[in-house]
């Protein structure tokens, strides 16, 4: 019997959740009877596991993420908050194998672990990053977001951040808000996005193998199409320098956030390995015929 070999994808897609009640009109219409896990991997190949900086999850929930996972789909988590910002980095050791242990069923779908740190975390605390990094395992993808301005722009701050991620093999994150801020609105949901969403400049800068990006739309995500086109040319580059990006795409209330990736998807055009369509909702045949 010959096996069948599977050709890796050339980027990593996905959305902040991998179930929300307005994509049963979209994303898992066509896929009824099966949880929405297992629809939502069909489609992609990733997800941002936010729900980890809370609290580490159950060892039942982690198998029957396993289980209900697509063999080729990658779980990205976020490191967690104690770790973060309660501890910032310091006398973490413990907690850190707490969650690599927690993790480790999910054995080759664990895929991007990211560390999301404050905007209180400034250029001072760059050697407790360094020392948190020393204590990463060998054989994962990491992924560092920051939020302090002084990281941003061409300063020694953003230079020795850049130096160290280099050094470490770890992706920086670039989280994209410019399209979201340019297009303020009166409603609640983008109201509340302004005061989560950090408003810093961007800074699309490859550290590593595989860098991240986390982009977010308004609420029409057809005022985003200027900032998609920006990154389908970032992530064409990247592709082509043998990087393996990881794209994760947002909406304030993230309803129609698998449509926001389809379309990054449409305009970085055919020839790349990611997403796969989701099929079309079953016509219901009426009638005596």
């Amino acid at each position: 019997m010959t096996s069948t070999v599977v050709t890796p994808p050339d980027y990593y897609i996905g959305l902040p959740q991998w179930s929300h009640p307005a994509w049963h009109d979209t994303l898992f219409a066509g896929q009824q009877g099966l949880s929405e896990l297992k629809g939502y991997s069909n489609c992609f190949n990733t997800v941002e596991g936010n729900t980890t900086f809370y609290g580490l999850p159950s060892p039942e929930a982690v198998e029957r993420w396993r289980a209900e996972s697509g063999n080729q789909f990658r779980f990205s988590f976020k490191f967690p908050g104690e770790i973060s910002h309660k501890r910032a980095l310091s006398g973490v050791d413990e907690l850190l194998l707490d969650f690599l242990k927690r993790l480790a069923p999910l054995e080759h779908k664990l895929g991007m672990l990211w560390l999301q740190l404050p905007a209180a975390f400034s250029p001072q605390h760059l050697p407790a990053l360094a020392h948190f990094l020393a204590l990463l395992p060998a054989g994962f993808s990491y992924a560092v977001e920051v939020r302090h301005p002084e990281f941003f722009g061409s300063g020694p701050a953003d230079r020795q951040l850049t130096e160290l991620l280099a050094a470490n093999g770890v992706n920086r994150v670039s989280f994209d808000t410019r399209s979201l801020f340019s297009h303020p609105s009166s409603d609640p949901v983008t109201q509340e996005a302004f005061k989560a969403k950090p408003r810093l400049p961007l800074r699309p800068v490859a550290t590593a193998g595989a860098p991240m990006l986390r982009f977010i739309s308004p609420l029409d995500r057809s005022l985003a199409e200027q900032e998609l086109g920006f990154w389908v040319q970032c992530v064409t580059k990247w592709i082509g320098q043998g990087r393996k990006p990881w794209l994760f795409f947002h909406t304030p209330d993230n309803a129609e956030a698998p449509l926001l990736a389809k379309r990054f998807v449409e305009l970085l055009g055919e020839g790349y390995r990611g997403l796969v369509d989701w099929p079309e909702p079953k016509l219901v045949q009426t009638g005596l015929f």
